[in-house]
C-alpha cells in the first residue's frame, strides 16, 4: 500500500464499528506499515465513547505488565518463534521420529524387504498431518489472541507448514537413504506428492476447515497406495507395495504431473487465501 493512507470517512467508521470485517482487516494491515494512519485511527478511536474505557484497560495493562525497579525486564519471544512453536511441539514430532526410525529398525533388525515401500507409502502424508496438527485451537494455547491479530490466517499456517516440511522432509528422505533398495521408487520421489497433498489439504481447508481436509487428502492417499497391495491374494505385500508405488510415483511423466498438481494446488490456495481470515476463529 505504499504511496496510499486511509480517508478520514474509512478510519472513522473504523472507529464507530460500522466498518466491514474484510475492509477493517485491509486496513489494520496497512497500520502495520503505516505510522501516519495508525496514529490518526488512534486518535479517531480515542475520541469515541469507548476512548476512555480503552485508557483505562491500558493504564492497567500497562501497570500489571510493568516490572519492579529491582527486576529485570522479561525477555521478549521472537515473533518467529512464537509463530513456529505449536508445529514442533506435542506428539508430532515423536511421530515422525518413530516413522523413520521404525523403517529403518524393520529393514536392518527385523529384516523386512518392503521397508522403504513402507515408508515411501506413509510418508506423504506425515507433513499432512503436521499441519492439521500445528494450527487450531487444539494446537495453540493462544490461539484466540493469536487468530485476532492481522498476522493470522493464511500467512500462520504457511508459517508452521514451512517449520512441518522443514523437520521432515529430511528426516524422513535419509531413513529413505539408509534403507536397501529392492528395486522401484528412489528415497525422494515421495517428496513432490507430499508437497502436492500438503497443498491440496492447505487449499481446501478454505472450503472443509484444516483438520477435516487433511483427513481427506492424508486419508484418500492411504487408501490409494495401500488397499490395493493390502488386498493382494498371494500375501506379497511388499512386491505389490512397490509396483503401486512405481505407478504413483515413479518415472519423470508421473513426477511432472505431480509438479503440475502442486502448482495448481498453490494457485487455489492463493486464490481462497482470504478463506483463512475466518478459519477457525470464532
Amino acid at each position: 500500500m505504499t504511496g496510499w493512507h486511509a480517508p478520514e470517512t474509512l478510519i472513522a467508521r473504523y472507529a464507530d464499528g460500522s466498518l466491514p470485517d474484510a475492509d477493517a482487516w485491509s486496513l489494520e494491515k496497512h497500520l502495520e506499515f503505516c505510522a501516519s494512519c495508525a496514529g490518526r485511527v488512534s486518535g479517531a478511536v480515542r475520541a469515541t465513547a469507548a476512548g476512555a474505557v480503552l485508557a483505562d484497560v491500558r493504564d492497567a495493562v500497562l501497570a500489571a505488565a510493568t516490572p519492579a525497579p529491582a527486576e529485570a525486564p522479561p525477555p521478549r519471544t521472537p515473533r518467529l518463534l512464537w509463530a513456529a512453536a505449536p508445529a514442533v511441539r506435542g506428539a508430532w514430532l515423536p511421530a515422525v521420529l518413530l516413522v523413520a526410525l521404525g523403517a529403518v529398525l524393520l529393514a536392518h533388525v527385523a529384516g523386512f524387504s518392503g521397508a522403504r515401500p513402507l515408508l515411501l507409502a506413509v510418508a506423504p502424508v506425515v507433513p499432512v498431518a503436521g499441519v492439521a496438527l500445528s494450527y487450531g485451537r487444539h494446537a495453540d494455547p493462544l490461539h484466540e489472541l493469536a487468530a485476532s491479530t492481522p498476522s493470522a490466517g493464511l500467512r500462520l499456517v504457511l508459517t508452521r507448514t514451512a517449520v512441518v516440511l522443514a523437520v521432515s522432509l529430511p528426516l524422513l528422505t535419509l531413513a529413505g537413504l539408509v534403507l536397501p533398495s529392492p528395486g522401484g521408487p528412489g528415497a525422494a520421489a515421495w517428496l513432490l506428492p507430499g508437497l502436492t497433498l500438503t497443498l491440496a489439504a492447505l487449499a481446501l481447508g478454505g472450503w472443509l476447515g484444516l483438520r477435516t481436509a487433511t483427513a481427506v487428502t492424508g486419508g484418500g492417499w492411504l487408501c490409494a497406495v495401500l488397499a490395493p497391495a493390502l488386498a493382494t491374494p498371494d500375501g506379497a505385500v511388499a512386491r505389490h507395495l512397490s509396483d503401486q508405488l512405481s505407478a504413483y510415483v515413479g518415472g519423470a511423466a508421473t513426477q511432472g504431473g505431480w509438479a503440475a498438481a502442486a502448482a495448481l494446488c498453490a494457485v487455489l490456495l492463493a486464490a481462497r487465501r482470504t478463506a483463512y481470515d475466518r478459519l477457525e476463529r470464532f
